[in-house]
């Protein structure tokens, strides 16, 4: 679900004097970012016919961690994003999916920017483009279970059913249709159920509560982070009255103690705002620092 707004930023200066696997990272906490860096100094050097060479990487987010909103993979591609631009090349998105996957053993497909995909994050490698984008919602941003993080890689993976596979494969028709006919409703029925069905992987112990907000003031349904505990609530904008429904949103959120986060629309971005990432910063005009750590989990409200 695209977010305009919070990212992760990346600046690359390389050090001919160094090898590959020489990267000095800022803040040093970021193993993710700095394996996926020297994997793309590594193929960019070789795509080059260049010597590979490390140097720092100075990064900054304003992604929040362990919520299920990409932090970790949007520092990843950053990072490589940054690599690719001070070496002068291009890399096509599978490449830098492969990369980020072998850099954090899961993915999100922020590289494919706002295609509605559906993408196997363990694998790297897109399983349907189902279009250009999702049916443009309105959400309602909270955070359940009290705002903790989840640690993605501890979730594990699970035996698969045939129940599963049938209703994944149900599910994925009616996105496809969703997606097709720009039907949000349609959007959200699929993304309720998707939620529900998670349980059994990641409890929401406020799930119902959410799902009965939601009937209550006319949301179009609800969506997880299936790998933390962000969530939201769908609206038509094309509804009539849907300002009030948020109002109304808002205020039964806060009387069942769920902290609300945002309110966003998913329509698509302008190619020159926000929604696109730059060109890394080469460090030629300004010295490159890195900014404070991030600060666990807290997000803006309303």
């Amino acid at each position: 679900m695209p977010l305009a707004g919070p990212r992760s930023r990346a600046v690359f200066v390389p050090d001919p004097d160094t090898t590959a696997d020489s990267v000095v990272i800022s803040p040093n906490d970021r193993s993710k970012a700095r394996r996926a860096a020297i994997l793309t100094c590594e193929l960019c050097g070789s795509t080059t016919a260049r010597t590979p060479c490390g140097g720092q990487l100075f990064l900054s987010s304003e992604v929040p961690d362990g919520l299920g909103m990409g932090s970790s993979s949007a520092d990843v591609l950053a990072a490589i994003r940054a690599v690719v631009d001070a070496y002068g090349v291009h890399l096509p998105a599978e490449t830098v999916s492969t990369i980020a996957v072998s850099a954090e053993r899961a993915s999100d497909p922020l590289m494919f920017d706002d295609r509605a995909l559906l993408f196997a994050q363990r694998e790297g490698r897109v399983l349907e483009d189902l279009g250009d984008r999702l049916p443009p919602a309105v959400v309602v941003g909270c955070l359940t279970e009290g705002a903790t993080g989840v640690d993605t890689l501890e979730l594990g993976t699970h035996h698969i059913r045939d129940r599963d596979v049938r209703v994944g494969e149900r599910l994925r028709a009616l996105l496809r249709r969703a997606v097709a006919r720009s039907d949000v409703a349609l959007l959200g029925r699929v993304s309720t159920e998707s939620a529900r069905y998670n349980q059994r992987i990641l409890d929401k112990s406020q799930l119902d509560s959410l799902a009965e907000i939601a009937e209550r003031v006319g949301a179009v349904g609800l969506q997880i982070a299936h790998s933390g505990n962000v969530a939201g609530l769908l609206f038509d904008p094309n509804q009539p009255g849907t300002g009030d429904r948020i109002r109304a949103c808002l205020f039964e959120l806060d009387r069942n103690d769920i902290p609300s986060t945002r309110v966003f629309s998913t329509r698509p971005r302008s190619r020159n705002g926000d929604g696109d990432h730059g060109r890394a910063h080469r460090g030629r005009s300004r010295t490159p620092r890195s900014d404070p750590a991030r600060q666990g989990t807290r997000m803006p409200s309303i």
